[in-house]
């Protein structure tokens, strides 16, 4: 009920959509615990949009449940269809400063509209409850003096809702073996206030039934008295679309993000799509019994999880309970206090806002995530929550797009390793020396000891290692920082590549006529590249005719052609990209370096050496090539195609069929 009052209906609303979601939801739900319903953050979003609606729908001025319940229909069949066609894994794009951002804008914003009605002035003239976060705050200081006898026990009661949870959580350690019965006192806490001040009113407004001391609920029709067919038509759709997409989000995220979260600890998994199927049933069918949105309510599912439930079924008995108090307690609801439902609204939505512990690692993880938390939080308090939304998911996709764009690539080089237990000087020279080499960055950014410096590969040869997907956002930022550093580490093969002016590019930087004595004759030429391809998943069109520009580039700047290997092609369509694009192989005869296996009985054997079954071979690859029995009457096969000789398993074999095609070796 205090909920349906957020969202600017009348009380009786929230019963009905309490029992429209947990007596829908277990229907087609993936998990036991969730209790789906009306929540403080969505029926603080709908009265915005009811705000936002009702100026164009006059005739619902008096009926706003109607647009509700129509805007109930209209989620449902949105986030039903997100299921239905399994791209609920778009809420993943949504990151957790965001939702942090928006949960807290949306508290505080809860809170503060709630405080007016704790306090008793909310009922002054010229005093806009709804208005922007920061507006009601800086009025409530200028109605202050209309407070009234409502903030005696609305402050009480808040001060109770604490004082109860702190002394449940101090007896809970010091008794520990009486943890659950504490935890069962500490969630009750809310009924208990809710009770104590009921009594309270009902003795205090028992003789002014028509002109109560303080503000109450007053009449609460018995039973479903707004069952039927909810109103849907264009007018109401033209008059909510605009809201949609926040409420979408709020809808789906807060949904997912609870069910995920109680998954981890019973240690089970929930099917996304379909529990988006399940709270789009709950909203499809609720406008007939009178509900507005739910979703899944965080302090409900938690009871649900400490009680013990095991099935989905617990529902039913929700459902029960719920209909017992439609029907049999609305003489007793007359007499519920609006400052103390105030009280229990502003102590639900605290444990909403981000604790300080949270904003920190913020911080120390990701600044700029820190920053797209503060942008939600501004703005919702300043603007609006739905606005708030917006600004935190925009703020998040455009990072996400920048960190794509603008991903880095490092130039490599090798570095020869052993493992010891000890801290010991090992002669590489033993027999039992486990020595490998391992490729790392030549700036040492990933960490490595600043004293140890990699080796470069050889003069003119070029390790390129793709930390993202290279992709057409950032294709270019790639392949232009490795030219860039390769021109700088190597000097053209002929002095005036062009031929005559007249084909000199107007952007070359010159000088206009060059000569020997522009060129550092200490520098190779540039002679093969590697790219290390072991963090790319995937190509396209655009990225690969990018490599096929950059080919051509440096074939001229080299005069030469110039050898690509690529090393960890995982995906096969980005090697079939690589083969269409002209990578990878080569016509005719190519001395290459393959990684085989042996197979067969020769495993079989006693005497084969740990460590020697993997080897490299040296090949001339013609077309009529092929691997079988060897000499010692063992097969062997090669772990990739003998037909793809500059597509290699790992960066040993890449150097090493480097340096037998070069004659480095």
């Amino acid at each position: 009920m205090a909920y349906a009052k957020l969202a600017s209906l009348p009380p009786e609303f929230g019963l009905y959509s309490s029992f429209v979601g947990v007596a829908i939801y277990w229907l087609s739900a993936t998990s036991h615990v969730i209790s789906a319903g009306p929540v403080a953050v969505f029926s603080s979003l709908l009265s915005v949009i009811l705000e936002h609606a009702l100026p164009q729908l006059p005739e619902y001025a008096d009926t706003p449940w109607i647009i509700a319940g129509c805007l109930s229909v209209v989620l449902g069949c949105i986030v039903m269809a997100i299921g239905l066609f399994r791209i609920g894994f778009i809420v993943d794009f949504i990151p957790l400063p965001a939702i942090a951002a928006f949960m807290t804008g949306s508290a505080l914003s809860i809170a503060m509209g709630q405080i007016p009605t704790l306090m008793g002035n909310n009922t002054a003239d010229g005093y806009d409850t709804r208005a922007a976060t920061y507006l009601v705050f800086g009025n409530f200081f200028k109605y202050i003096k209309h407070c009234d006898l409502n903030a005696a026990i609305g402050l009480t009661a808040l001060f109770m809702l604490y004082a109860v949870r702190w002394g449940c959580g101090y007896a809970s350690r010091r008794w520990p073996q009486h943890e659950k019965t504490f935890f069962f006192i500490n969630t009750l806490r809310s009924g208990f206030v809710i009770l104590l001040y009921t009594l309270i009113s009902f003795l205090v407004n028992r003789n002014h039934h028509d002109d109560p001391k303080f503000s109450i609920l007053k009449t609460i029709p018995r039973g479903f008295q707004h069952m039927g067919v909810p109103v849907v038509n264009s007018r109401i759709l033209s008059a909510v679309a605009a809201k949609l997409p926040s409420a979408i989000i709020v809808l789906v995220i807060e949904h997912i993000s609870i069910a995920k979260s109680f998954a981890r600890l019973s240690n089970y998994t929930i099917d996304p799509n379909q529990e988006l199927i399940a709270i789009g049933l709950t909203n499809i069918f609720g406008p007939f019994f009178g509900g507005y949105p739910a979703t899944g309510s965080f302090s409900r599912t938690a009871i649900k999880a400490k009680a013990g439930v095991r099935t989905p079924l617990a529902g039913v008995v929700t459902a029960i309970i719920v209909v017992i108090a439609i029907y049999a307690l609305p003489p007793v609801f007359y007499y519920i206090s609006n400052a103390a439902l105030a009280a229990v609204i502003i102590h639900a939505v605290g444990d909403l806002i981000s604790s300080p512990k949270s904003i920190k690692m913020f911080w120390k993880v990701s600044p700029c995530e820190f920053v797209i938390f503060w942008i939600g939080v501004l703005v919702s308090v300043f603007a609006s929550i739905d606005n708030g939304i917006y600004a935190s998911v925009a703020a998040s996709a455009a990072l996400l797009l920048f960190r794509i764009a603008k991903a880095h690539g490092r130039f490599v080089g090798v570095v020869k390793v052993y493992n010891t237990p000890t801290l010991r000087p090992i002669d590489a020279n033993e027999p039992d020396s486990d020595t490998r080499n391992v490729f790392v960055p030549l700036d040492r950014s990933n960490g490595v000891n600043p004293a140890v410096q990699p080796r470069e590969p050889h003069a003119g040869v070029f390790i390129y290692r793709l930390n993202e997907g290279y992709l057409y956002p950032n294709a270019v930022h790639f392949t232009d920082h490795m030219v860039r550093e390769i021109k700088v580490k190597t000097r053209p093969a002929v002095i005036n590549p062009y031929g005559s002016l007249g084909e000199r590019p107007w952007n070359d930087p010159g000088p206009r006529h060059k000569s020997e004595s522009d060129i550092d004759p200490t520098l190779p030429v540039l002679r093969a590249i590697i790219l290390d391809f072991s963090g790319v998943s995937n190509v396209d069109v655009t990225s690969l005719q990018n490599l096929i520009d950059v080919r051509k580039q440096l074939d001229r700047y080299a005069d030469a052609h110039i050898a690509w290997h690529f090393v960890g092609v995982k995906s096969p369509w980005a090697r079939r990209g690589l083969l269409a694009s002209g990578f990878g192989s080569e016509n005719g005869v190519v001395k290459s370096l393959f990684t085989v296996t042996n197979v067969g009985v020769s495993q079989e054997k006693d005497d084969v050496k740990p460590g020697s079954r993997d080897e490299e071979f040296s090949v001339d690859t013609q077309p009529e090539d092929k691997l079988g029995m060897t000499s010692m009457d063992t097969m062997v096969l090669p772990l990739l195609s003998i037909d793809c000789p500059y597509f290699h398993i790992d960066m040993d074999e890449a150097v090493r069929s480097v340096e037998l095609e070069l004659g480095l070796k």
